[in-house]
This record gives C-alpha cells, sequence and structure tokens, in this order.
C-alpha cells in the first residue's frame, strides 16, 4: 500500500479536476484510486492491478470508501489497458516491467496524458527516467520522499526511516 505521505504527494502532482479520467496501474489495494475518485467525483478511476488477492482488496477499498466511480480491472497492463476510455490522469504505482508498452498505450490514447509514477528500486528510477528523455516529454520533474515515522523504544521515541519513493510526473503539451 502507498503510504499516506506519498499518495499525497502523488495525487497532488496529477493536478486532478472534478471530471477527470484516471488510469491507476498496479493499484494494489487501491489507495491511490480511492484517493483519486474523491479528489475526481464526477469523473471515473480505472484501477489495473493483475494480482487477484489486490483486485479483491481494491473492490473492498472501493465499497469501505464510497468510491463508486472506481472501476476495478483485473488484468495485466498494457494489454488490459487497451479497452479502456482516453485518459486524462494516470498513475503508475506498478509497471510489472512493462513500462515502455504502458506509455505507449497511454500516449495513443491521449498524446497529452499526465502522468505520474512512483519507483522505489534504483532500475524503476532509471527507466523512468529513460523513458522521459526518449518520449520527449515537455514537462519532467522527479522528486525523492524520504519519510521517517515515530516508534516507541521503551520510554523513547525513535525516527524510523521508511523506503524512499522517487516520484515522477511526464507530460507533453499540445502541439500546433
Amino acid at each position: 500500500m502507498t503510504k499516506s505521505e506519498v499518495r499525497a504527494v502523488s495525487v497532488s502532482k496529477l493536478s486532478l479536476s472534478a471530471d477527470s479520467v484516471i488510469w491507476d496501474i498496479g493499484a494494489g489495494t487501491g489507495s491511490v484510486s480511492v484517493e483519486c475518485a474523491l479528489a475526481a467525483y464526477k469523473g471515473r478511476v480505472y484501477a489495473v492491478e493483475k494480482e487477484a488477492d489486490a483486485v479483491e482488496l481494491t473492490e473492498k477499498n472501493k465499497l469501505k470508501f464510497k468510491a463508486d466511480n472506481i472501476t476495478v480491472v483485473s488484468g495485466k497492463a498494457p494489454e488490459a489497458l487497451c479497452g479502456l476510455p482516453a485518459p486524462t490522469h494516470a498513475f503508475i504505482g506498478g509497471s510489472g516491467g512493462c513500462l515502455r508498452g504502458i506509455l505507449d498505450v497511454l500516449l495513443e490514447k491521449n498524446p497529452c496524458v499526465r502522468i505520474v509514477i512512483n519507483t522505489v528500486t534504483l532500475e524503476s528510477q532509471a527507466e523512468a527516467f529513460s523513458c522521459a528523455k526518449e518520449y520527449g516529454f515537455d514537462t519532467f520533474e522527479a522528486v525523492t520522499l524520504n519519510v521517517s515515522r515515530s516508534k516507541t523504544a521503551g520510554s523513547y521515541h525513535l525516527m524510523s526511516a521508511q523506503n524512499p519513493v522517487t516520484v515522477f510526473l511526464m507530460q507533453k503539451r499540445i502541439k500546433e
């Protein structure tokens, strides 16, 4: 599950409007899908996930948070994306090693889609950075978040570091 601090930054970078159409690719438990659905309350969120247990969790979270504007899509990206309507925004929480294929589908559906990608491994960061250059995005930003949470150790409190997450923002402008 994407931690709340990382979700806040990721959803903020998406710059959603009330009627956005969002693809959450690698939706996991659906935590980002729910945040997006609440922000884009007149829009639609397509939560795409390949793992059956995660699909079930996303369905449960959709009900728990009354996020009726989420459609859960069971399948592996990029194949599972082909029948979906064009997104205005996309969040990639997991690419399953298919980032370029996912980006190809996103840009084919909407050349100006706003994309946010969360990465935790150096390999994923390198691939996201390489794609940003290769695809010629006009808007590109990378932010690494280092979050620490307090924990109790006897009568003391310590800060315990979480894994850093790099959040990438990419978008092309309309060419006239």
